[in-house]
């Protein structure tokens, strides 16, 4: 149920851009073009504080679609900006004209020998790339905070960097090769001696423009010097004017200078890394001194000494998090100007790890420090330092007041005047009265972040913004030499700035590389070179209140990776940029046409493919839960009748599961006789007769559960257990083709009887749910009802929580445990089988491979390991398929909207290797949709320990 192009949206585009659209449309297909208001203000944001909003968003899923885009426009005089994830911070990624958007494809992935190399498509998550080469101890080389959500193609084109790649392993530095698509539609595979050999002849002009730039600069010492300077320390500011220095020949000048240059001069379609040594040792240590001053000093010892990163962490930075749940007690004790540097070392053994560790306490040995330096090797202590840091910036986000945003900044100064520069930036910002800002940062390479609230509503903070980075950039460029941006990209908000830190004279070779590259200014148009000198104060992004779920969001996309409906529909990151225009529109009293279309598409794209799972918040800096939010907005649209019959339902609910039992019975009755081929036309008739308002059936509907009343015989045993079989299991069976056709509830009897366990039922079974359906429906009052229902009922039967209570499905439990009694100790399969039976069964591995399925709420509760850890001891081979996140199937959501399962599941079925013919899961509904996208079938994971687990002699 996609929605479709209207008319007036096409006639609404001016007359370049019609032709622009028809243009493209014959080899792009409609669904993946947008030139509505929703989806066009929806792509309007990137994680910067700018916004534009696209005239046309085009999904392109291969290099031929780009090149014909590309193609298509030069023509027409239209520009192009390209966008992997979305994550850059200074306005790289956003444009008033069309915006092309990674989608689909771009995650080809191809190790080179032992893993020295890799070659990656732009849409390949920095953390996956590092996932595929961890079996060989390598890793590419950047680094960057946002490398868990930020894509190759971004950290290619804006030469991320963070904590420890520094200047010598950016990808500028680890770069082997690239496919590079440019202006005008040609590709260039720079690893392919007969595409550089192409190129060079049908590009003779471009050639010749690098060539005599190169000629220039060699011909200036001043500024092939200047340029060999300015590069010693991380700089992102303006173009890689390195490559005209370090290489002579024009192809690898072009390969350089595509990285770090923003999508302004071609689009990368794959990046080839030189990987780096993942070390298998590292040592961290939190060290405090009792100013800034101090820690910078010590910094610049340790920049001698064998350190990986150094992170500063200014006293604003530290008393930003001392409060948090996991922050060390003594954080609190601190004194006003205290200043911490969290140092780690990392090395190939443990032997050359203690030799380093007592090098850097040599280096820091007459540093004054508040306590003494203490390093730990062990994990989870470490991990524990790291999350002081990691939270530095949700902590900001969190606390900001309503309708403001959070600014990060990003500058660098040489090492040798860091402490001077450090106390100034820090002076600089209480002049303006940003107090409440923190500075921290890679201090080992001179780049510091300053944070700070601000309010771009109000021309007066605006102006005081202005201000702030008018004195700062003069600071840094005519005090300290420094560098206006080191990794976070010049975009649109350094691009005034470029030429006050560079000079006119290299200023006006960028802009002669621009025209070399992009003779007409389409690509990314001011973006690095830009004529405005107020551009980084216009198009500055509104964050109106909404609602308080979702009000902290700073709109940085790192929940986007989690989200099922992020192919088909929306992200969270854009319903909530959608709710802040709705808030807006109805707070000013304007365009009521325009707010009514914005409420009349966000039903679809926004609500009714939300699959409430919650995902988004484990991976958002401040953990919003959008999904909640989905679910209040639910709760208002709710009538008299939906609320009467929700009431109804819960206090008739042993009557309503039967209805559904008996209704999968007659569904099965009908697929005996029909076949699985007429049952499906039938029911895709009936479902678009009725306006797709009729749930769809699919081939792995299951059957009826058999009808089983559930009493727990007395065996004497010494262990007991209350076994909640939810009523998802107690009315849905196994589907056909399912290699075990027991009900779930019956394998599970078997498996707590082999280990010994006596059974306990809570009483009244059939009147009994978590609670669950109506919840994620909006109706509250309901849902909490037979949440309390069940609790009082699991409280008699295990005496108060003397014995553990098991539930079959791990949806229901999470719902359950998020407001139960602390005396309930309640387990799902995994965690059961993990803490209770692993030792009390003798386990026998298959010779198979199992796909294992980690659901969202085993996610939030942690138990991947465990989940792992338990299918690994029953089969010899398990494996977890890419980006295997939320199924989509959200409950009722695969009947009702089967595309949000179709496509949140869209790679399964080629993630899944050879071999595997069979997963495992903990929630009967997600075994459905993973069994129909897959083409294999996945039961519960006590089916497959029942199996693989026999009691012991």
């Amino acid at each position: 149920m996609a929605l479709r192009l209207r008319k007036e949206d096409y006639l609404a585009l001016p007359e370049a851009y019609r032709a622009f659209h028809d243009g493209i449309s014959p080899r792009i297909p409609s669904s993946r073009i947008f030139c509505d208001p929703f989806r066009t203000l929806a792509f309007s944001t990137d994680a910067s504080f700018y916004r534009l909003v696209p005239k046309i968003v085009v999904k392109a899923n291969t290099p031929e679609e780009v090149a014909h885009l590309l193609r298509t426009a030069a023509p027409l005089n239209i520009s192009v900006t390209f966008r992997a994830a979305g994550t850059s911070l200074s306005g790289q990624a956003v444009t008033d004209s069309v915006l092309v958007v990674l989608a689909g494809g771009w995650r080809n992935c191809v190790l080179h020998g032992d893993g020295e190399k890799i070659s990656l498509g732009p849409g390949v998550i920095g953390a996956e790339a590092n996932a595929r080469l961890a079996p060989y101890r390598r890793k590419i080389g950047p680094d960057p905070a946002s490398i868990n959500h930020c894509m190759i193609g971004g950290i290619a084109a804006n030469n991320a960097s963070g904590m420890c790649c520094g200047t010598a392993q950016n990808s500028y530095r680890t770069v082997e090769s690239m496919k590079i698509i440019f202006h005008d539609g040609t590709v260039l595979d720079t690893a392919d001696p007969e595409s550089r050999r192409s190129f060079l002849a049908s590009h003779a002009e471009m050639v010749r423009g690098i060539e005599e730039i190169r000629d220039e600069i060699d011909k200036d010492p001043v500024l092939r010097e200047r340029i060999r300077h300015k590069f010693r320390i991380k700089n992102t500011t303006g173009y890689s004017i390195n490559a005209f220095v370090d290489y002579s020949d024009p192809v690898d000048i072009l390969l350089h200078l595509m990285v770090g240059s923003e999508g302004t001069l071609g689009f990368i379609a794959e990046v080839t890394y030189r990987t780096v040594e993942d070390h298998a040792h590292n040592a961290s240590s939190l060290v405090l001194f009792p100013d800034i001053w101090n820690a910078c000093r010590a910094t610049i010892r340790l920049k001698t000494g064998p350190v990986s990163a150094v992170e500063l962490m200014d006293r604003a930075s530290l008393r930003s998090v001392e409060k948090k749940e996991g922050m060390p007690a003594y954080l609190k004790t601190l004194g006003d100007s205290a200043t911490g540097l969290l140092v780690e070392t990392r090395a190939g053994d443990a032997d050359s790890l203690a030799r380093q560790v007592e090098e850097v306490l040599g280096l820091l040995s007459d540093v004054p420090t508040v306590f003494p330096a203490a390093f730990t090797d062990q994990k989870a202590e470490y991990e524990k330092l790291w999350n002081v840091r990691k939270g530095l910036f949700p902590a900001v986000g969190a606390a900001r007041r309503i309708g403001t945003t959070v600014v990060i900044e990003d500058v660098v100064f040489p090492i040798e005047t860091l402490a001077d520069a450090t106390v100034e930036l820090e002076g600089l910002m209480k002049k303006h009265g940003y107090d409440e800002g923190i500075i921290f940062g890679h201090a080992l390479e001179g780049n510091l972040h300053f944070v700070f609230t601000q309010d771009f509503s109000d021309p007066r903070e605006v102006a005081r913004y202005q201000r702030l980075m008018e004195d700062v950039c003069d600071m840094i460029v005519k005090k300290y030499d420094g560098s206006l941006k080191g990794e976070h990209g010049t975009g649109r908000n350094m691009a005034p700035f470029v030429e006050m830190e560079w000079g006119e004279k290299a200023y006006t070779l960028m802009k002669r590389i621009k025209r070399v590259f992009d003779p007409k200014r389409l690509l990314n148009p001011g973006v690095i070179i830009n004529d405005n000198p107020r551009v980084y104060l216009e198009d500055l992004k509104p964050l109106p209140e909404v609602h308080e779920i979702i009000d902290k969001c700073t709109e940085c996309g790192f929940c986007e990776i989690m989200c099922p409906s992020r192919d088909l529909t929306t992200t969270p990151r854009q319903r909530i940029v959608i709710r802040r225009e709705i808030s807006r529109l109805g707070a000013v009293g304007g365009d009521g046409q325009a707010l009514r279309r914005l409420e009349a598409d966000y039903r679809y794209l926004g609500e009714q493919t939300c699959a409430t799972d919650g995902l988004c918040a484990t991976t958002c800096p401040v953990s919003i839960n959008t999904g909640e939010h989905t679910k209040e907005l639910r709760s208002l649209q709710k009538g008299r009748f939906g609320r009467s019959a929700a009431r109804w339902t819960a206090g008739h609910y042993a009557t309503v599961t039967a209805g559904v039992r008996g209704g999968l019975a007659a569904l099965g009755a009908a697929r005996t006789v029909l076949g699985d081929r007429a049952l499906g036309s039938a029911a895709r008739g009936l479902r678009a007769l009725s306006g797709a308002r009729l749930p769809l059936w699919n081939a792995r509907m299951p059957s009826a559960a058999p009808a089983q009343t559930f009493r727990g015989a007395s065996s004497g045993a010494a262990r007991k257990v209350v076994y909640f079989p939810s009523c998802i299991v107690r009315t849905m069976g196994p589907s056909p083709g399912d290699p075990d056709q027991r009900a779930l509830f019956e394998a599970i009897r078997s498996l707590l009887e082999k280990a010994g366990y006596e059974i306990l039922y809570p009483p009244d079974m059939p009147r009994l749910c978590c609670g669950m359906p109506f919840g994620s429906k909006g109706f509250f009052e309901e849902a909490e009802r037979k949440r309390g229902e069940l609790e009082a009922a699991l409280l008699a039967c295990s005496r108060d929580g003397e014995y553990p209570v098991l539930f079959d499905t791990s949806p229901c439990l999470y719902t359950v445990k998020q407001k139960s009694d602390p005396r309930l100790r309640l387990y799902e399969p995994v965690e059961f089988i993990h803490t209770f039976l692993m030792d009390a069964l003798e386990f026998t591995k298959i010779p198979e491979t199992i796909a294992v399925h980690v659901t969202c709420s085993s996610i939030k509760l942690g138990l991947r390991e465990k989940f792992l850890a338990v299918a690994g001891a029953c089969a010899e081979t398990v494996v977890v398929p890419d980006r295997a996140g939320c199924c989509g199937v959200a409950g009722d959501r695969i009947f009702l909207f089967p595309e949000l399962n179709e496509s949140a599941l869209s790679g399964l079925r080629d993630g899944l290797p050879a071999g595997c013919r069979s997963g495992v899961s903990n929630s009967r509904t997600c075994e459905i949709g993973l069994s129909l996208q897959s083409g294999v079938p996945y039961q519960s994971i006590a089916y497959l320990v029942d199996r693989c687990a026999a009691r012991k002699a």
